[in-house]
């Protein structure tokens, strides 16, 4: 006996409150898993209105609008004879909820709220939603749109629930539910279950993907079934990028995965499944004992009178099973090179703008940033050669209606891309201008040349007039509070011009619009606060405000191979600098000697008080023996004790910061993922406890010398 079936998963570049553009996606989805004969087909987490709304989830038009949405979907022509699983929020009994739609034919099936809510790190869902209770299930009243259907229906079941089709069963999970410890999937297999489905809405982070698949590959393989996992992808307005990767596996083992960074709308992954070969994997006794507690069989099934294995597919040789494959992983470096390239375009398109602007410094910080847009360039130039029609369109338009089918990658960075130098004669070095002005060459960037000392001049004329003095660098024998104002003079002064252009150059090349100002501040110089407030860090977007320095460089190493770009070991040779204070015969300015910190030492710190979520004393327990091989117990406390001092002078920085592209785990942005105070004492509490430590550890050494 063979019980064959295709079915269907989805990723979907969906964009919060576009409701046309998520239903014709939506719609093209179902339409292309209908085409390949699947009978059931999975969408993202609250794919109808999108994902991302922030407090818009606390608006009653965003509901009623959904249902508007799913109305027409359910409904649609191209929509017919195949169970959709749709996203939507729905409001019941005074309560919100994030919840699945499941429907056929017009009629909706059930509706299934979300169990576990995600409620850390980059997501808020108890501010907007309620979780829905274990085990509960009662009738839910359909609003007005769904009664003037022709079907007339009144009322659904509501709950945790599962589905019974004439010949399979179903029941949905939703993306949070995956990750929590008593995740909903183990009691429907044990139910006998024979497919799960997992909606989802998650991120991207680095080196997070493996995780995932881990999660879902051992939620099958211990008790065997189908999972199928659908996943948001892009940029939907806000700092994540969703990556995709949906899946679909069997019994521990991978038939379908969906690409992780693509320029595509609208991909589908489809398997076919024999359903028996499940049964192997639950002959097993103990497994049949635990299916027979009484709580495992509580669970409500829905009847629905539809074959999931179409009559003659598993005699049609045409339908054979889909075979297991290897998951498909991006190393770190080509993570940063995609990821951040896909957002920047959705980021571009939707927007409406004409283009970026760069300021490139030479450094690598700014380097790694025009290199992520030359990265995009190329995904678009691949895009158009593949003949996807939005994304021909989108670049078209950014291109001033020049056509973008004979463009080079090189070519089109010029039509988009705009690079300037702003250096200081005292201060900004000739390697450092020509390697600027050479990357821009490689990349094809738009790339203007200049000083700014006229500015800066200007401004310190301004200043000085209202002084009873005349402000001077150090080297020159003025004071720390001096020497860094004069470097805010030329920091702040960069931002101003950098904008100056982004309104004025598409005008000046013969276009119009206006360009999006990039910042190139990483994630360790926002967490040490080494960058000055409202200086050319200030920005519209940061695609690399979520990447440690070390991550950075190895990302820059990987492209220079992989995009042919030689000029950029230049880049990784040079000591990062900001060129901020002139440069003399014995003094040139180093970003590592300013800080205090190698940029690897901050990246540790990074993690340990954000992904270990340790205080002072709990860093300075940790790295006394980690750091043990090369440290003395009190210059680790002083590297601990600094870090906390310009952690906490600098914290209040990251509340205008510029929003920047989450990708690692300790990203200190103050815009709801580091949700810390931004005035902070001097930990002297905290001091004092490590200096006793610190004198203890010092008479047990005094001790065991004397007994040697």
């Amino acid at each position: 006996m063979t019980r064959k079936c295709t079915l269907a998963t989805s990723q979907l570049n969906q964009w919060s409150l576009d409701y046309d553009g998520n239903r014709e996606r939506i719609v093209e989805a179902i339409k292309t898993a209908k085409e390949g004969n699947a009978t059931l087909v999975l969408t993202p987490e609250l794919c109808i209105p999108g994902y991302g709304l922030l407090d818009h989830w606390l608006e009653n038009d965003v509901y009623a609008n959904s249902w508007d949405v799913a109305a027409e979907i359910i409904t649609h022509p191209e929509c017919q004879e195949i169970i959709v699983d749709l996203g939507l929020p729905i409001q019941h009994r005074g309560c919100s909820y994030n919840a699945r739609l499941i429907a056929l034919n017009g009629e909706i099936l059930a509706i299934r709220p979300k169990l576990d809510l995600c409620n850390d790190g980059n997501f808020r869902e108890m501010r907007y939603f309620t979780p829905w209770p274990r085990g509960r299930v009662e009738d839910y009243a359909l609003p007005e749109v769904i009664l003037e259907l022709p079907k007339k229906q009144r009322t659904c079941r509501i709950g945790e629930v599962a589905f019974e089709a004439l010949d399979a069963s179903f029941a949905s999970e939703t993306c949070e539910e995956l990750w929590t410890p008593n995740s909903p999937h183990s009691l429907y297999s044990l139910a006998g279950i024979e497919i799960v489905l997992n909606s989802s809405g998650s991120h991207h982070e680095l080196r997070k993907l493996d995780t995932r698949v881990n999660l879902m590959l051992e939620a099958t393989a211990k008790t065997g079934g189908v999972y199928m996992y659908s996943n948001q992808r892009g940029c939907d307005g806000d700092r994540l990028y969703y990556d995709g990767c949906s899946m679909i596996m069997n019994s521990g083992k991978i038939l379908a995965q969906g690409s992780q960074f693509s320029l595509l709308d609208v991909e589908v992954q489809l398997a076919t499944v024999d359903l028996d070969e499940i049964w192997a994997w639950r002959t097993s006794r103990s497994r049949g004992m635990q299916a027979n507690d009484p709580s495992v069989q509580k669970l409500e099934r829905i009847q629905i009178d539809f074959w999931l294995c179409k009559k003659g597919i598993s005699l049609d040789p045409q339908a054979r099973i889909t075979q297991p494959k290897e998951a498909r992983y991006h190393v770190p470096e080509e993570e940063i090179a995609l990821g951040p390239a896909c957002w920047l375009w959705d980021y571009l398109r939707r927007s409406r703008a004409s283009g970026y602007l760069v300021p490139l410094s030479g450094g690598i910080d700014s380097c790694a940033t025009a290199t992520i847009v030359y990265s995009m360039c190329r995904l678009v130039v691949a895009a158009v050669e593949a003949q996807n029609k939005a994304v021909v369109a989108d670049a078209q338009r950014l291109c001033g209606g020049k056509d973008p089918r004979s463009m080079t990658a090189e070519v089109f960075c010029q039509n988009i891309f705009h690079t300037v130098f702003m250096g200081t004669k005292a201060a900004s070095s000739k390697e450092t201008r020509t390697r600027a002005k050479e990357l821009a060459e490689a990349i094809g960037s738009y790339h203007i040349d200049d000083n700014i000392d006229e500015m800066v001049q200007a401004l310190h004329t301004v200043v000085k007039r209202n002084l009873t003095f005349e402000p001077k660098f150090k080297v020159h024998g003025g004071s720390q509070t001096e020497n860094l104002a004069l470097q805010n003079f030329q920091s702040r002064s960069r931002m101003v011009l950098a904008y100056a252009l982004g309104q004025l150059l598409p005008l000046s090349r013969g276009g119009q619009g206006g360009l999006l100002v990039l910042g190139s501040a990483n994630v360790d110089e926002c967490l040490r606060g080494y960058l000055t407030k409202y200086d050319n860090s200030s920005a519209d977007i940061n695609p690399i405000g979520g990447i440690s320095k070390t991550d950075l460089k190895r990302f820059i190493k990987w492209a220079g191979t992989n995009f042919n770009l030689p000029i950029l070991q230049q880049f990784l040779d040079a000591v990062p600098t900001a060129e901020l204070e002139p440069i003399t015969d014995s003094y040139v300015q180093s970003d590592e000697a300013d800080m205090g910190f190698t940029y690897d030492e901050l990246s540790v710190f990074g993690r340990l008080r954000k992904a270990y979520k340790l205080g002072t004393v709990g860093m300075f327990e940790r790295l006394v023996v980690e750091w043990s091989g090369h440290k003395t117990p009190y210059e680790v406390y002083q590297k601990v004790r600094n870090f906390m001092y310009y952690y906490a002078t600098n914290r209040h920085k990251m509340t205008t910061m510029t929003p920047g592209l989450y990708l690692e785990t300790y990203t200190p942005d103050d815009n709801r993922y580091d949700l810390r105070p931004f005035l902070y004492p001097r930990f002297t509490f905290e001091h004092r406890k490590i200096e006793n430590m610190l004198k203890k550890m010092e008479e047990g050494e005094a001790g065991l010398n004397g007994a040697a």
